[in-house]
């Protein structure tokens, strides 16, 4: 099983940078870049939230479900 982070896609239809989401959530870009590249083992709701009101989408805009049975 795997969880997909699919945050880079999000921000291309939002033409957004992830520098600029990183200013507007307060989120290190690290932090950020760690996250879209599904490096992170959690992420806290705050994070998660602040994140969707800027890119107004839905937390499964961001993360997916990957079956791989």
């Amino acid at each position: 099983m795997a969880i997909i982070v699919r945050l880079d896609v999000v921000l291309a239809q939002n033409k957004m940078s992830l520098t600029e989401l990183s200013d507007r959530v307060g989120v290190n870009i690290k932090n950020l870049s760690l996250l879209k590249k599904g490096k992170v083992r959690a992420i806290r709701f705050s994070t998660l939230e602040a994140i969707c009101r800027e890119l107004d989408c839905k937390p499964g805009d961001i993360l997916d479900y990957e079956n791989d049975g």
